[in-house]
């Protein structure tokens, strides 16, 4: 029957690359849940970067806000006391270069060039981005309702950005460079989605995430040091870093994940859709913005395209 230490560390060696979500059913209110706190919560992150880079280098921006979710993370039992495969830990390592170390550094590198509204357009590539990397690795696509909503929210995630897009900017090489850059990043978003979900399935969040931000603050602490020179903190910047860190990288990412390994990930990743609807009321609430008419279209097709994405998946 159970085989005892032996033959689970045997089977811990066969976890699949790619898995599906647990459940094809519709989103339950605990899915939602998680869904609306990750949209909120990754919605904010973008304002507490620019506030960051005030006075802080990028690549410190990054190491502070790892270090803050690694020491959030390790407060709780469960996270620090689960042992693993070693195959297991070479998997976790990697999502947490291109889940974290590489994007969480790109995102502010390109953010010096791109505005946080077209940088928050092309992280919305992510779901359709982890739509590509599940069929190249799992062979598995998503259902017909799914895709329908994948791209109605993509398109409304577009709608939204592009009335805050600096025009006069574009074609610029530095523009381009730092584009460039966050599709990178949220190419890399796409791939860790897929590749965490048996990971999650098996150990859970918070094990995966704590040993994952463990592998990217040793991958950015290098970069960080070099940016010290350039960096003169301040205390607002030194103070976004806190929910940048504790609630942006730390409990996030963990609920995020528990998504993933619950629904899929493309139906999980579509949390990301809401966060150009944050950002726009972040801006109206704290700044006194307007909302451009095109905006507010745009959000409903991303809570259209999102209702579709948590219909239950017939398979495809």
């Amino acid at each position: 029957m159970g085989g005892g230490p032996n033959a689970d560390a045997h089977r811990a060696e066969r976890t699949p690359i790619t898995a599906q979500g647990r459940s094809r059913d519709a989103f339950t209110a605990r899915d939602w849940g998680l869904l609306l706190f990750v949209g909120g919560v990754f919605g904010s992150s973008f304002l507490f970067i620019e506030i960051g880079l005030t006075s802080l280098a990028p690549a410190v921006v990054t190491l502070l806000r790892l270090l803050l979710g690694f020491g959030t993370l390790s407060l709780f039992p469960r996270a620090r006391h689960v042992e693993m495969s070693r195959a297991d830990v070479r998997r976790t390592s990697a999502i947490g270069l291109v889940w974290l170390g590489i994007p969480l550094l790109l995102f502010p590198l390109a953010q010096q060039w791109i505005d946080s509204s077209v940088a928050g357009m092309l992280n919305g590539a992510m779901p359709l981005m982890t739509v590509a990397w599940t069929a190249l690795l799992g062979r598995t696509f998503p259902a017909r309702v799914q895709a329908v909503g994948l791209g109605v929210g993509f398109v409304g995630i577009v709608a939204v950005s592009l009335p805050e897009v600096p025009v006069a900017s574009l074609g610029t090489t530095e523009t381009l460079l730092g584009a460039a850059m966050a599709l990178t990043a949220a190419t890399l978003y796409g791939l860790a989605a897929t590749l965490v979900t048996p990971l999650q399935q098996r150990y859970g969040s918070l094990p995966v995430m704590l040993r994952a931000q463990r592998a990217a603050i040793v991958f950015v602490l290098p970069f960080a040091l070099v940016g010290l020179s350039s960096s003169r903190p301040s205390w607002p910047s030194l103070l976004a870093m806190v929910p940048l860190g504790v609630l942006g990288t730390a409990l996030a990412f963990v609920a995020i994940a528990t998504l993933i390994g619950r629904v899929g990930a493309p139906r999980g990743s579509v949390a990301v859709y809401l966060v150009p609807i944050v950002a726009i009321a972040l801006g109206v609430v704290f700044l006194g913005e307007t909302v451009h008419p095109l905006a507010l279209g745009g959000a409903l097709l991303i809570v259209a395209g999102a209702w579709l994405t948590s219909r239950r998946e017939e398979p495809a």
